[in-house]
């Protein structure tokens, strides 16, 4: 699989929905609302204070990432980054290209590291993924997600230099 990774514009706003939405109404590795509209959900992943990638393959919308800054001020050399993968496309190197993508962008935009501050502990697949790719868990919170079948996990702080 060839994946492309661009800006995302206007017209992508049904293929982001698209993958959005599954993660969102699966409530397992997102603290957004289950219930969070298509509107509300397309406002925070395309807010201004992002810049917002869309991942094709042979011109199908596969995933989707933002990228933006931490923190203000005396945070703002640190990236922050969210990245969704359809769920028909799971398992075919989507979010590690998106990641590896996100890193360079960041790189080139002048930030010095980059953090995940809310990583879900039981979503595997992600926390397993960050590590490969250099990330350190260095902050954990106990018990901070409440997943859909009420069991509370603990989220991870994740960082690495760039």
């Amino acid at each position: 699989m060839t994946l492309v990774i661009r800006p995302a514009r206007a017209a992508d706003a049904d293929a982001l929905w698209a993958i959005l939405e599954p993660t969102i109404r699966a409530g397992e590795t997102y603290a957004l609302a289950a219930d969070m509209g298509r509107d509300d959900a397309l406002a925070y992943w395309l807010g201004g204070d992002r810049e917002t990638f869309v991942a094709e393959a042979d011109g199908e919308a596969v995933g989707t990432y933002f990228l933006r800054a931490n923190q203000a001020g005396g945070g703002a050399h640190v990236a922050n980054g969210g990245y969704m993968t359809a769920p028909w496309a799971a398992g075919r190197g989507v979010a590690r290209a998106m990641c590896a993508h996100s890193l360079d962008r960041a790189r080139d935009r002048g930030f010095r590291a980059m953090q995940f501050n809310f990583v879900v502990a039981s979503n595997a697949r992600a926390v397993r993924l960050w590590r490969h790719l250099g990330f350190a868990e260095v902050g954990r919170l106990p018990l901070a997600f409440r997943r859909p079948d009420g069991e509370y996990v603990d989220a991870l702080v994740m960082y690495r230099a760039l």
